[in-house]
């Protein structure tokens, strides 16, 4: 597809503004340590009803890993994230993880998590396969695991996907490919290297990539979800291809990281850059020409959803199985899909005409 505005699904449009005001002042789960950064107490006691669902369960969320703003903002209660969701549900919700986007740190919090009772883990997988020993042994254990923004597939019941993982990938290509008209060199500068996510959208490019016989993706560089790693490897695609016509990053440390660097009057306008961001983080950048259009969708809601699945899945209202529905607060219902995964919605683009009308992000 070419550059085409995607409609945000109703609901976020209607309580974006109001949920998110105070993303840059949530603190609740992002602190500078390595243990758990944040927790939402329901009242109810494990095991008694709150309707159909289980109150009282003692749900952990684990994000890649803590001081990451994108999983401030899909976790926090301040901005309606996964632990807004638990304290609606009357769940024990706890945030934790460790401060490297990496297995070694995140598996720690994983263990302890399992030691302290957990009822329900919702995981973004680091790894897809790293984690699985230890998860595995929590489900054979009872204990309900999901997975959010990257997946583990072979040790989880479900996942929920922030969009269609072909949609993002191929409209990303489609995006840069309007900006530098169809032909150039291109980068990519992606989180991990072992991130499920990021690698399944950067297959979705590559495929896509074919339609545009001019366009050479020239390499793909890795900036770890860190600030300074992202600024450098930027930097250091530049030393290395001085025509390089466009970047690419699926990332909103990334996309935040080289937007910094190309905002010069040596690359403004002249290196194109999209990929996934926030409108908080990028809005300078689009008014200024940095960056002619990006796209994301609403993490907060994200982790609204992962809370949501995990607490019917805990309390056996749901299965894994396909074709069942359940019903995710004021995001409305959702249905299982294949592989057990969940779907959150489509993105939507950011551009220069509507940038002004979202006042979240970081």
């Amino acid at each position: 597809m070419k550059l085409r505005q995607v409609t945000w699904f109703t609901l976020s449009l209607i309580t974006v503004s109001s949920l998110l005001t105070a993303c840059s002042s949530a603190s609740s789960s992002s602190p500078p340590a390595t243990s758990s950064s944040s927790s939402s107490t329901g009242s109810g006691t494990s095991g008694t009803a709150s309707g159909s669902l289980k109150t009282g369960l003692k749900v952990f969320v684990i994000p890649k890993n803590l001081g990451n703003p994108y999983f401030t903002l899909a976790d926090s209660v301040k901005s309606g994230g996964a632990l807004a969701a638990l304290n609606t549900l009357g769940e024990t919700g706890s945030e934790t993880s460790g401060t490297d986007a990496t297995p070694a740190s995140q598996l720690p919090a994983i263990q302890a998590a399992i030691t302290k009772g957990a009822n329900a883990l919702i995981v973004s997988a680091t790894d897809p396969t790293a984690l699985c020993p230890t998860l595995t042994s929590a489900m054979n254990r009872g204990i309900t695991v999901v997975t959010y923004d990257s997946d583990a597939p072979a040790c989880r019941s479900l996942f929920i996907n922030q969009a269609s993982t072909s949609a993002i990938g191929t409209s990303e290509v489609d995006l840069i490919a309007q900006e530098i008209h169809n032909k150039g060199d291109i980068a990519i500068v992606s989180a991990t290297a072992s991130a499920t996510n990021q690698n399944a959208w950067i297959g979705y490019m590559k495929t896509e990539l074919k339609k545009f016989p001019n366009i050479h993706l020239v390499t793909t560089v890795y900036g770890n979800d860190d600030p300074t790693t992202a600024t450098q490897v930027t930097q250091g695609l530049l030393q290395q291809y001085p025509n390089l016509a466009g970047i690419i990053s699926p990332t909103t440390v990334g996309i935040a990281a080289a937007a910094a660097v190309l905002d010069t009057a040596k690359y403004r306008g002249k290196i194109a850059l999209t990929g996934l961001g926030t409108p908080g983080a990028l809005k300078k950048y689009v008014d200024d020409g940095t960056i002619g259009s990006f796209e994301l969708w609403n993490p907060a809601n994200l982790g609204y959803l992962a809370a949501y699945a995990a607490a019917n899945l805990a309390s056996k209202k749901v299965t894994n199985a396909a074709g069942q529905s359940f019903t995710a607060g004021k995001l409305g219902s959702f249905t299982i899909g294949s592989d057990g995964t969940i779907l959150l919605g489509p993105p939507l683009v950011f551009t220069k005409s509507n940038i002004g009308n979202f006042n979240w992000g970081f």
